[in-house]
């Protein structure tokens, strides 16, 4: 507590790494998970990989065996580098203890750039034992130095688009999904709902963005929707297995696309679109 920061003790790897990812979707803030080393970051890695797949930022911190001793049969040593690397936006081992410091603002930099995700560092026991010279090591400050605080808007061209096109839908239906939690953005889509008077859904992080007794909120009738519609406008949910993975009878082959989300790599995966939107998030 001496900087401020609560420490929940857990029984197990894998409930840390899960409570952090909780956090961070409770409360729109970067989780953070200890992990011991070896046996202790192989037993984090479903709930790192839940985090990466759910897009949820969180850091997970690693021990490892010393430096001196790698390659030499050390207590719990093992690769958790190549272990974590298929399953975080940023994995790296701090190699010296003057560069802690710098390494841990590049984890949150890299966890909330774009689309946020999981990073790891693994901090050996001599890097995290020794001592740095205050006087000439690397300090990043505070958060507002060293991570981008704006927003990235869409193209003009493309919104007027997009915009031109729910004009003219006659059955338009709004596909809304976690991103639209990420972003706080509950008021615009209720806004925007009820000016082109278009049903919403709701699936994953997104579920509760409207209220369950607004008049343009639907669940059961999904399935007759989209396959009624002649404009989809999805937001921040991936065409996926949930929706058929964008194919026909349930998305139709018919239906303008138009597509909002964190990550240009996550639009037109399964389904092309007429228009794709990206905004990212500060």
């Amino acid at each position: 507590m001496r900087e401020g920061i609560r420490v929940v003790d857990t029984r197990h790897e894998q409930a840390a790494v899960h409570a952090a990812e909780g956090w961070a979707k409770s409360t729109r803030k970067p989780g953070v998970a200890l992990l011991t080393a070896g046996p202790g970051v192989t037993d984090g890695v479903t709930g790192v990989a839940n985090a990466y797949l759910a897009g949820s930022p969180i850091l997970v911190i690693g021990g490892a065996a010393p430096l001196s001793l790698w390659d030499r049969g050390a207590l719990q040593e093992m690769n958790s580098i190549d272990l974590l690397r298929p399953i975080t936006k940023w994995a790296r081992t701090v190699h010296e203890t003057s560069r802690l410091a710098e390494y841990t603002a590049s984890a949150f930099r890299q966890m909330l750039s774009g689309k946020p995700g999981p990073t790891f560092l693994e901090m050996p026991m001599d890097v995290l034992n020794n001592f740095a010279d205050t006087d000439t090591l690397f300090d990043p400050g505070e958060p507002a130095n060293y991570r981008f605080n704006g927003r990235t808007a869409p193209d003009p061209d493309l919104v007027t688009k997009a915009a031109a096109l729910l004009d003219a839908a006659e059955r338009p239906v709004i596909m809304a999904g976690t991103a639209v939690w990420w972003c706080d953005a509950a008021e615009p889509l209720r806004q925007l709902a009820e000016r082109i008077q278009a049903p919403v859904f709701l699936n994953g992080a997104g579920r509760g963005c409207l209220p369950p007794g607004h008049p343009l909120f639907f669940t059961a009738s999904r399935r007759k929707a989209l396959e009624g519609a002649d404009t989809i406008l999805a937001i921040g949910t991936r065409m996926d297995f949930r929706l058929n993975h964008g194919q026909p009878p349930l998305i139709p082959a018919g239906a303008n696309i138009i597509w909002f989300d964190l990550a240009a790599e996550d639009i037109g995966v399964n389904r092309g679109v007429e228009v794709g939107l990206v905004e990212m998030l500060p």
